[in-house]
């Protein structure tokens, strides 16, 4: 586990029915949304209930024309914890920001983030005071 310090990120988003357990269905329907996948940096939120299936803005994207909400996941202080073949794992995601929070103050008005960088390798993001 490692801090580091993350500047906000503009994001287009679908916000999961059900919560984390609607997860898949959002970001299924925002990539069909895409016009293409490639070159797209993916993130998945949770704050107070509400899961997000993101995708940060490019320039000359329309979220309007692509009926996508806007939102700003919010910079700061987290703690960061790689998680290789994340797919296998998409169970314990929760269990893994559970141990990470036993070792920090959360610092509960912020989300917690799920950075894809691949299909293989994902980085857990825990805000903290």
């Amino acid at each position: 586990m490692t801090e580091i310090e993350l500047e906000d990120i503009s994001v287009m988003c679908v916000v999961a029915k059900g919560g984390p357990s609607g997860a898949r269905a959002a970001f299924d329907e925002l990539e069909s949304k895409l016009p293409s996948l490639r070159g797209r940096k993916f993130y998945g939120t949770y704050h107070e209930g509400e899961y997000r299936a993101c995708v940060a803005m490019n320039e000359g994207d329309s979220p309007h024309a692509m009926k996508l909400i806007t939102w700003v996941i919010p910079g700061g202080r987290y703690l960061r914890e790689k998680v290789d073949d994340w797919e296998q794992k998409v169970e314990t995601l929760a269990s893994v920001f559970e141990s990470m929070a036993s070792t920090r103050r959360v610092d509960r008005t912020r989300p917690s983030v799920e950075v894809y960088r691949s299909q293989r390798e994902s980085l857990l993001l825990l805000p903290i005071e």
